[in-house]
């Protein structure tokens, strides 16, 4: 058949929207961790050398840097001065790391996981898994990074008040399990939300469960948190009122496994909180930008992952909620609910 011209155009638009999108993945990185979007939004317009000056960095690589942001929709450019701006609404995704619309930690993880391509190729031929372990440093600070502006929006505001009668029991003093907890950015959060409480942070990464001590150390909170490598299947203790898993069940590899230990561990009237990111129980229902994203991230770091593990049932991270349910009920759970949602999370609750 004869090729379409106009249909190969489209494409081919296309792909050079997402090569710049790929190519401009980095330079965000960079633009975060040498601080030039803070330096841009707190100075306001700005010349490459002034940005360079402000920011102790190379004049020429700035003007290159900052041209392709103006290029790629995150900087405006002024012709008549030659100065380069954000505004108000790029401050806030770009340069404000407090604001739930914070996204270089996004970029970083992307990053993060291309760095592993020859295992992932490997993996693809065999396969066998990755291990979340097997990756580079910057995917566990930049998930961090990334998911905590949502939870910090959501997470005490709608999310726990969303589960029936769980934030009174938090008010007056609950035990809280966080499984997967990774750096602890949920599990700070909670512990700052509700000070009589006492909460347990468990995650299988020793690396992470260090940096979440003394992260916890850092923002006054390790007085009312203990943080201990542990897997989900068998963490320690018992009659918890709450266990939270955050982003996390679909990256395991026995997540009925872990599931049934939550039922061992919690307490009778106690609450399993489940967030996983938001999807559709069909493919074709999450053909969308968010699904790209989930759906592009899975194929490299939670698919892996599970396959690297025990079973290795491989969820994946657009699992959807008849999946998370099947799992759910598998694992001993009788009640099992959508408790609230975001365009991002799906927050669910279960009950024995």
């Amino acid at each position: 058949m004869p090729i379409d011209p106009v249909k190969l155009d489209d494409f081919m638009n296309q792909v050079f929207a997402d090569l710049g999108a790929t190519f401009h993945a980095a330079l965000i990185v960079i633009g975060d961790k040498l601080g030039l979007y803070r330096a841009l939004a707190e100075g306001g317009p700005q010349t490459p050398e002034q940005l360079a000056q402000r920011t102790n960095t190379a004049e020429r690589y700035i003007r290159e840097w900052l041209a392709a942001q103006a290029a790629g929709g995150y900087a405006h450019y002024n012709a008549a001065t030659g100065q380069y701006s954000l505004d108000d609404e790029q401050a806030f995704a770009l340069a404000d790391e407090s604001s739930p619309a914070f996204v270089p930690g996004g970029f970083q993880v992307a990053l993060a996981a291309a760095r592993a391509q020859e295992k992932l190729l490997d993996a693809f031929r065999t396969g066998q898994g990755v291990g979340w372990h097997d990756h580079h440093e910057d995917l566990f600070a930049g998930t961090e990074r990334f998911f905590r502006p949502s939870y910090a929006a959501h997470l005490v505001a709608e999310w726990i008040p969303a589960l029936e009668g769980v934030e009174e029991r938090l008010r007056a003093g609950a035990r809280v399990a966080d499984v997967g907890c990774g750096l602890g950015a949920s599990t700070r959060l909670l512990a700052k939300a509700y000070p009589r409480s006492t909460f347990f942070g468990f995650d299988y990464h020793p690396t992470s469960i260090t940096r979440a001590q003394e992260m916890a150390q850092q923002e006054r909170v390790d007085d009312r948190i203990q943080f201990m490598v542990a897997r989900a299947q068998d963490y320690p203790g018992e009659n918890y009122d709450l266990v939270t898993f955050f982003d996390c069940l679909h990256d395991m590899g026995d997540p009925v496994r872990a599931g049934a230990h939550v039922r061992e561990t919690l307490a009778a009237d106690g609450c399993w909180m489940i967030v996983e990111p938001f999807a559709h129980d069909r493919v074709e229902d999450n053909l969308n930008p968010i699904g790209r994203v989930m759906y592009s991230a899975s194929t490299q770091i939670c698919t892996p992952a599970s396959l690297s593990q025990e079973v290795g049932l491989a969820l994946g991270a657009q699992a959807g909620e008849a999946r998370i349910r099947e799992v759910v009920r598998t694992s001993g759970f009788r009640h099992f609910r959508r408790a609230t949602e975001t365009p991002v999370n799906l927050v669910f609750e279960a009950r024995p």
